[in-house]
């Protein structure tokens, strides 16, 4: 009875965290190689909403690995890409920026950046992921199977030191999911 008691505080807080799920994941094969097109749900926590709003930004990356099925041995990995992003907000301008690179962002290199007017534009861009080349088309054997580990997450280690402390072991700060899928075997036409 007196554990029931104990737990009831913890309750309410562990039924309201936000789930992250991937909605879509599709993969086709082109001529350009292998493409993935993607949508991920998610409700950012209220404390991370917080620290957006007062302009510190976060980071998000979007990580894709295409395995080749072996009966012998675990499946290979031929081929693996990443996408970074930075959304932040900027009070004096009362505008939202959308950074995107294939390597982690930093001060320098190359990297595509959007401004959007409001919060759900810049949401939306962070939550789909269109036409995204995962790998060449000469990695490719067409008589193998393959699947494509497709994982999305909230990169804390590239937020700074005081929040990746608050951050640690804290389900508000957990927006993650991965999910696994064949690719079909046959190209478009």
């Amino acid at each position: 009875m007196v554990a029931a008691f104990l737990l009831l505080p913890v309750w309410p807080a562990w039924a309201e965290a936000p789930a992250t799920e991937i909605t879509q994941l599709r993969l086709e094969r082109a001529d350009e190689g292998v493409l993935l097109t993607a949508h991920v749900n998610f409700e950012l926590p209220p404390v991370i909403d917080d620290a957006l709003a007062k302009g510190i930004p976060m980071f998000f990356v979007a990580e894709a690995a295409l395995f080749r099925d072996r009966w012998y041995w675990y499946d290979k990995q031929v081929a693996s890409a990443a996408r970074h992003m930075r959304l932040s907000y900027q009070p004096l301008t009362r505008r939202w920026r959308l950074v995107v690179s294939s390597m982690p962002i930093g001060n320098s290199g190359l990297a595509l950046g959007q401004t959007f007017d409001t919060r759900e534009e810049a949401m939306a861009a962070v939550q789909h992921i269109s036409h995204w080349k995962i790998a060449e088309p000469g990695e490719l054997d067409p008589d193998a199977r393959y699947n494509v580990d497709f994982r999305f997450r909230l990169d804390v280690s590239q937020l700074p030191r005081p929040f990746q402390i608050g951050a640690f072991g804290h389900s508000d700060w957990n927006v993650a999911a991965m999910r696994n899928q064949r690719l079909a075997l046959e190209n478009p036409k």
